[in-house]
């Protein structure tokens, strides 16, 4: 790991203890694939005395991709499913920040990992140079080291969505769009936000084998 992994985590740890600035939102962005599995038998609802049976056969309907992002000091977050999670998806993601989410901020910090498509480069292949360099002068990109995805928050906010919303099979993605709808309208409405007590002097005290001086 060495020095680069540690003035990465130490970037975005230092982001994280900023106050909250609504011109300067803090934002964590991820993606995770979901396989759509349908039910071959509907499973055999709860009676008393007798728990919910769910049938062994499935059938597979293929997969689709969830873009998720949080502003945990907020509260808020938006999950958008798509068929795929190409460069020019990451690049629409990062408009819909920009123009639909927070058009009145003059920038957006967006904590996201190194994955080959989360790039500025994403932009330019997807827009005209212009509109690229206007997304980009609104856009300060915060990568995780390698190894270190754990650092973005998004990942914390995926396993809630995971364990509150998706532990059951989902055939198709209207449906998949509809539950997932759901569940981000309840926890906007609580303003939940991921639970994360990590710091600075956390990680140059608990981590300090990793930095190199």
């Amino acid at each position: 790991m060495g020095a680069d992994f540690v003035w990465r985590m130490e970037d975005v740890l230092d982001l994280y203890a900023k106050p909250y600035d609504p011109q300067r939102p803090v934002v964590c962005f991820d993606e995770q694939p979901r396989q759509l599995i349908a039910e071959v038998r509907l499973p055999v609802p709860v009676a008393p005395g007798r728990p919910q049976r769910i049938d062994y056969e499935y059938r597979r309907h293929g997969t689709a991709n969830l873009f998720l992002c949080v502003e945990p000091l907020a509260g808020w977050r938006h999950v958008e499913v798509t068929a795929q999670r190409t460069a020019r998806d990451f690049a629409q993601q990062m408009k819909a920040l920009v123009d639909v989410h927070y058009p009145a901020a003059t920038a957006i910090a967006v904590v996201l990992d190194n994955l080959s498509t989360h790039s500025p480069a994403a932009l330019y292949q997807t827009f005209p140079p212009e509109e690229a360099r206007r997304l980009l002068k609104r856009l300060d990109f915060h990568y995780t080291p390698k190894h270190g995805s754990w650092l973005n928050m998004a990942e914390l906010e995926f396993s809630v969505l995971n364990r509150q919303c998706l532990d059951r099979r989902i055939p198709d993605q209207e449906a998949l769009i509809r539950e997932i709808a759901a569940w981000q309208a309840q926890r906007n409405a609580k303003r939940a936000s991921p639970q994360w007590r990590f710091t600075l002097d956390h990680a140059r005290t608990k981590l300090h084998r990793l930095y190199p001086a």
